[in-house]
């Protein structure tokens, strides 16, 4: 019984990283994208992003900033430097609690260290005033 609980700790034990690691090459945000009806669920209406800030969703692990009056674009949650998820937008950034690392709300590029490199865009729809995951 000793190898057979080993065995079923090992399991539990990597069962949520292989989730929570993803090799997908991230899409370009997008801010508004006409057609193609369908996608992804609602994640806000877009008068819930605040213009020049933004909010986050961490059931989808995205993030969803309005730079400017009408654009709309979306990154992952995930800091770059140790994974922490992000837990403010402020200021023009997506800022990242572990560590003090800061993204601009525009691109995703770093704005401060220490992360290495920008956030992953994640692709996202504009219909009428819905955002929707693509």
């Amino acid at each position: 019984m000793g190898a057979a609980g080993l065995a079923a700790a090992l399991v539990a034990c990597g069962s949520d990283d292989d989730k929570s690691s993803s090799e997908e090459p991230a899409g370009e945000a997008s801010e508004k994208e006409e057609g193609g009806g369908g996608g992804g669920a609602v994640l806000a209406r877009t008068a819930d992003i605040p213009v020049g800030g933004g909010k986050i969703f961490k059931d989808e692990n995205v993030v969803v900033t309005q730079p400017t009056k009408g654009e709309f674009k979306a990154f992952s949650n995930r800091c770059t430097h140790k994974g922490c998820p992000v837990t403010s937008v402020e200021g023009g950034t997506i800022n990242c609690p572990c560590h003090g690392s800061k993204f601009d709300i525009t691109d995703g590029s770093v704005k401060q260290n220490p992360a290495p490199k920008p956030l992953p865009a994640t692709k996202i729809t504009v219909e009428g005033d819905s955002i929707k995951l693509a």
